[in-house]
């Protein structure tokens, strides 16, 4: 299914591809960059184009209601602004922040607070996410701030009506959530009260619509989305991990995913050993055991980024094989990790979709 003609010749002329983030039935999304009246700027697409048929219109319903309220976000400040919108494609601002689920701020109580005042902001205007579940859809940015993104599911209210009022709290009640996962001891008593009330609507979604919208998505549209990986990250990469930690010469291994243009969903394993030559091995060793597809890379590493824990830090993980360099340098946090970070740079597999940000990475910080 191609573009219209409008939005093809505006993206030919006015958008460069650059790394590709995810793609689903229901859109592709590329960051890449736009040139506005005011010069170029990082941005991000989404775009129907390559949406399978069967999947068409609930994925053009969700794009407009994206673009309906990424316009009445605009001077926000808390979310991507809508730098232009056709008919099946769309381009929002980039924002210069990671993935909560990749941030992970432990204890960090001002981007709570600064989360509180971004969906304050939205209710003000008559916006409700109502998809704050997932914690990619939450961003942190460079200066700590937060901003929510992927309005796919988003609603706009003209009036605080009854059911913008129980939207607006399950908005809050998600991000209470995630408040409790990593800053737990700032919960105010107020916000456990509110963690404990799920809203009526809330208890029957749980019980009715949410077995129904699983059934759809996972078993019809072949959709999970833990982290962005989908089903080969939640079923394949466990069987992988098992097979390639039989190898003698294998003392860790971390598996990722990352959205690749000619397969959907692609698998990154990382694998902690001295030879670089076991790559090939790996790979046969994988194929021979006529198990889930091997990884579409491997790469062997001397030693895998850690937490204070000794766990290896998937979040720095996956934003190599997605090429999100740049997005990293602020999660270094100790001279170890920067030289992981340059060993990568060296012999990363994943080199289809990138910016140059290689450059800016290996200035020196200040």
């Amino acid at each position: 299914m191609s573009l219209p003609k409008d939005d093809a010749r505006v993206l030919s002329s006015r958008w460069s591809d650059g790394v590709l983030l995810k793609r689903d039935v229901f859109s592709t999304v590329e960051r890449g960059r736009f040139r506005t009246d005011d010069g170029e700027v990082d941005a991000v697409l989404r775009r129907l184009d390559e949406v399978p048929w069967w999947s068409f219109l609930l994925a053009r319903h969700l794009f407009a209601r994206e673009r309906k309220a990424l316009t009445l976000a605009k001077d926000l400040d808390v979310a991507p602004g809508l730098l232009w919108a056709g008919n099946r494609a769309l381009v929002r601002g980039f924002i210069d922040g990671v993935a909560l689920h990749l941030a992970k701020p432990r204890g960090n109580v001002a981007y709570f607070r600064s989360a509180k005042q971004a969906l304050h902001r939205l209710h003000r205007a008559g916006i409700t996410h109502n998809d704050l579940a997932k914690e990619q859809n939450w961003l942190v940015s460079r200066d700590g701030r937060c901003y929510v993104t992927d309005f796919q599911l988003a609603a706009c209210f003209s009036t605080r009506s009854h059911l913008f009022r129980i939207a607006a709290y399950e908005d809050l009640r998600h991000m209470l959530k995630h408040k409790r996962t990593y800053a737990p001891e700032a919960l105010t008593p107020k916000e456990r009260k509110i963690l404990a009330r799920k809203s009526a609507f809330a208890r029957i979604w749980l019980m009715t619509g949410k077995k129904v919208y699983r059934g759809i998505t996972r078993g019809i549209f072949n959709f999970t989305d833990r982290e962005g990986g989908g089903r080969r990250l939640v079923n394949d990469a466990p069987v992988l991990m098992e097979l390639i930690r039989k190898n003698s010469d294998v003392r860790d291994a971390a598996i990722v995913a990352f959205a690749d243009r000619r397969t959907g969903v692609g698998l990154y394993a990382f694998v902690e050993a001295d030879r670089s030559s076991l790559e090939a091995q790996l790979q046969s060793e994988l194929a021979a055991a006529k198990g889930p597809k091997p990884p579409e890379h491997i790469q062997v590493v001397q030693a895998l980024p850690r937490d204070a824990s000794g766990k290896p830090r998937t979040e720095i993980l996956q934003l190599v094989a997605m090429n999100q360099l740049d997005l990293i340098e602020p999660m270094m946090t100790s001279e170890t990790d920067r030289a992981f970070l340059k060993d990568i740079l060296d012999s990363r597999k994943n080199l289809r979709d990138r910016f140059n940000f290689e450059a800016d990475l290996q200035q020196p910080s200040h």
